[in-house]
């Protein structure tokens, strides 16, 4: 462990969560925006169902961990809906995905009373929209990653947590070294990135 001790973001899910910090996505950006704020931490597994993240979960998050999430974003879903009679299908029934997903939740939010949770579901089928927004009608385009981080961003700086988890909110890491001149003009930079966040 690196100190001092910043609040800890975990990402964790399939290909979606994986791929978050390809192509200026969206995990990317919020690694950008949470630098001298938070770590964030990567827990991304291409092809994954929520079965399969069933089988990993406390281990990924274990109780006993000396240091607990502040928030953590879950998303599996994509692969659970795949079609059930395509070759090697990952395609999980729906009773089941709610049911897998329900375990996934409650272990997480049972780690401390400071973590939060954002979960993010797979998306309704739009084909205009698949289209312009996946690069192959499963993983995000930059767009479609600029849509996501937006609403997750939204989600954080809406919610009545204490403390805030608002990047805009939280204080920088040694802000009182250093030239105030070179953060403002970063600041500037990251919000003109981000649309104004």
């Amino acid at each position: 462990m690196v100190g001092p001790n910043r609040p800890l973001f975990v990402l964790f899910g399939s290909s979606i969560v994986q791929l978050s910090y390809y192509f200026h996505g969206w995990g990317a950006t919020l690694a950008t925006l949470y630098s001298r704020k938070a770590d964030i931490m990567l827990r991304g597994y291409a092809g994954w169902n929520s079965r399969m993240a069933l089988k990993i979960y406390e281990r990924v998050f274990p109780k006993d961990a000396e240091i607990q999430p502040s928030l953590v974003i879950l998303y599996f879903g994509g692969n659970d809906s795949a079609d059930p009679e395509f070759p090697n299908s990952s395609h999980v029934p729906l009773d089941e995905y709610v049911e897998n997903m329900r375990k996934i939740a409650l272990h997480i939010k049972g780690l401390s009373e400071n973590t939060r949770l954002i979960m993010l579901s797979a998306p309704p089928v739009n084909e205009e929209q698949v289209v312009k927004h996946y690069w192959d009608g499963m993983h995000l385009t930059k767009e479609g990653s600029d849509i996501l981080v937006n609403k997750i961003l939204d989600v954080i700086k809406e919610a009545k947590w204490e403390p805030s988890l608002d990047w805009n909110k939280m204080p920088d890491e040694f802000a009182d070294i250093g030239s105030d001149l070179h953060f403002e003009m970063l600041k500037e930079s990251i919000n003109k990135t981000v649309g104004g966040y």
